[in-house]
């Protein structure tokens, strides 16, 4: 009877530690907008669908009319290409500029690019727009196949330093 009693004590004090520590949990504002410091930008981090998706493809390569082929090549892949056009030259394969609001975007881009783009992100910037500058070791985008292995390799799309992950994806 007497270790009846101290079990149902021990269960009790268990159950009581537990409720307490759930209440005072402070880490559960952690990572979403409401734990967000004052002034920091909500990033949206959701891995959007090709057709939510807007780029700009901007030529930084010495290869005429590449930006106008790659602009076609993502239209086909149903991205929304808003501007097609020329600019300062970018080492490497690609660069992707973009803004918190575009980082889900980003994320999706870089597996196009068999996660060797370069990212420039930009705190400042106020669209949802990513910026594809193409450079002079771009070859061709990454196959359908190869884009959902490079995703898998990749993971989830991450706030970058200085934002907040918005919990409705930023819109």
């Amino acid at each position: 009877m007497r270790a009846l009693v101290v079990f149902g004590l021990l269960a009790v004090l268990a159950v009581v530690f537990v409720v307490v520590a759930i209440l005072r949990d402070t880490q559960s504002k952690a990572g979403t907008a409401k734990g967000c410091p004052k002034g920091w930008p909500l990033a949206d981090v959701v891995l959007h669908e090709q057709k939510d998706v807007k780029i700009n493809v901007l030529n930084g390569s010495d290869q005429p009319g590449l930006a106008g082929s790659v602009a076609d090549d993502f239209r086909n892949r149903k991205f929304q290409v808003k501007k097609v056009d020329n600019a300062k030259a970018v080492n490497g394969v690609a660069e992707l500029r973009y803004g918190p609001k575009g980082v889900g975007s980003a994320h999706l881009l870089r597996a196009y690019f068999l996660n060797d783009a370069t990212l420039a992100f930009d705190i400042k910037r106020k669209d949802d727009t990513v910026d594809v500058v193409l450079g002079g070791s771009f070859q061709q985008l990454a196959t359908t196949t190869e884009v959902n292995q490079s995703l898998g390799d990749l993971g989830s799309p991450v706030a970058p330093p200085g934002t907040c992950p918005a919990p409705d994806g930023g819109k």
